[in-house]
């Protein structure tokens, strides 16, 4: 996103709200870059920094239950990566809608976890696109689809919401590309791939898919070959 925090074009909104924070750090960055506005960055895991700026609140809440917040309350609202979090993604878009004032914006940040690539050289049977469908089918017997990047933008306009605009970004895996900015997320994304893919899949595949062998659902150790 170019060093933005958002692209929803938003100005000083008095409330905001970033759905799943996670680790805390977007709300952070947020807060610091909104003094004036009031933030809650909600999640089911008190996982957040203890040091925060004055104006957001941290607390442990659940999405897809019924919001404790009062109706048209929030300028903005910020979810990023809850693919696989939601059963009921309809529900959850009406939430949003009765809880964000008339004229506030809502946002959502999602991958697709399917790795493809500009010049085919993941086929059908490489080790991402292995492990990519096999998470894909997963999600869907866990009952909490990972291919939310496919359909939020109609379930949005569905729930009520207008002039609801995609906007499609690259993020490599690994330095491969010429453009400097796109090797360098590359290079932190392998990084990402690396560090994060047996936690991503090893327990989500043998519970909902059977599947035991640690190099099914480790396709980056599959391309680099045997250590």
């Amino acid at each position: 996103m170019n060093d933005k925090l958002h692209l929803a074009p938003i100005h000083n909104p008095r409330r905001a709200i970033d759905v799943g924070t996670g680790t805390g750090l977007w709300a952070v960055d947020f807060a610091e870059a909104y003094p004036n506005t009031t933030i809650i960055g909600t999640d089911l895991s008190p996982i957040q920094p203890g040091p925060r700026p004055p104006n957001l609140t941290f607390e442990i809440d659940d999405c897809c239950s019924d919001w404790v917040y009062p109706k048209n309350h929030f300028d903005y609202i910020h979810i990023r990566a809850l693919y696989g979090s939601v059963a009921d993604w309809p529900k959850f878009y009406e939430d949003c809608y009765d809880h964000l004032a008339p004229g506030g914006y809502i946002e959502q940040a999602e991958v697709n976890p399917v790795p493809k690539s500009d010049d085919g050289s993941i086929v059908p049977g490489d080790p991402f696109d292995q492990c990519g469908r096999l998470a894909v089918r997963a999600g869907e017997a866990f009952g909490k689809s990972l291919m939310v990047e496919t359909f939020m933008q109609d379930d949005m306009a569905k729930a009520g919401f207008t002039d609801v605009v995609k906007t499609t970004y690259k993020w490599p895996i690994g330095s491969w590309s010429n453009d400097q900015r796109l090797k360098d997320l590359g290079k932190w994304n392998l990084l990402l791939w690396q560090q994060g893919i047996e936690g991503w899949t090893l327990r989500f595949f043998t519970k909902h898919m059977g599947v035991c062998d640690p190099h099914i659902a480790n396709p980056v150790q599959q391309r680099r070959g045997p250590s």
